[in-house]
Parts: C-alpha cells; structure tokens; sequence
C-alpha cells in the first residue's frame, strides 16, 4: 500500500515519534511524503521515503496522487491552534481522501487506528479497487 506522510511544523516531532514506534509495519509499505516531514521521518527511522517537493509543492504533488487515486492511506497530523495560509491544501487534502475513500488519521489516535487495521489486513479492500499505475 502506498502511505502518504504529511505533518505541519508543530506536529512533525509527533510524527517522528509515531514513525518510530511503527516502523515494522511501515517497512512493509510504500512511504511518500513531503520533503521536510519525509527528511526528518525518514532520518528518525531509516524508513524509505518517496519525498516529495519543499513548501506547498509538495502538498499539491500528494494532492494529484490522491486525484488520481494512487494514495491508500493519508497520515496527515495537523496542528488545528495555527491555520497557516496552506489550509486550502489542507481541505484538498482531505476532500480528495473523502471522493476516493482513502483512510486518513489526523492525528495520532485514529494513525494508531488505521495503522493496527492496516496490520491487520483490514484495508485490503483499497488494492482491489486501486488501478496500478
């Protein structure tokens, strides 16, 4: 499955953390993400992460996959107490997941959620109905 990976600047600690604390699970997938968050994660964790451009690029880089349905799951932890002006990113991000029914966590409650359910097996469902690109 092909993971996307995005945290604004206050939560990328958290995600690092969170990254850690999967790493066995997510080994067995496809990493993408964000240049800063890919860099730090990935440095955290020696995770192989497809990084994608600084800045708002990409955002709207992750954004096309997701138009394109080639994303499974969306890690995205958001710090809601600073709206940055990208927050229009941020509702393409998450409208895209809603029209192509991509799992996303917020934050790392539901990550943790849909990390054990992707263990699990229990998003299989998104490989049947992903076209391979």
């Amino acid at each position: 499955m092909k993971i996307a990976i995005i945290a604004h600047d206050a939560k990328k600690e958290l995600m690092v953390q969170f990254c850690i604390a999967y790493c066995g699970i997510l080994s067995k997938h496809t990493l993408i993400a964000t240049n800063t968050t890919g860099r730090v994660v990935g440095e955290a964790t020696g995770l192989s992460i497809q990084r994608y451009l600084s800045g708002q690029g990409g955002a709207e880089q992750i954004i096309a996959l997701l138009s394109c349905n080639q994303v499974d799951v969306l890690l995205f932890f958001r710090d809601p107490n600073n709206p940055k002006p990208a927050d229009k990113h941020d509702m393409n991000l998450l409208r895209l997941c809603d029209v192509h029914n991509v799992p996303v966590a917020t934050n790392i409650a539901t990550a943790e959620a849909l990390i054990l359910a992707l263990e699990r097996g229990d998003l299989d469902w998104r490989e049947i109905g992903t076209p391979s690109i």
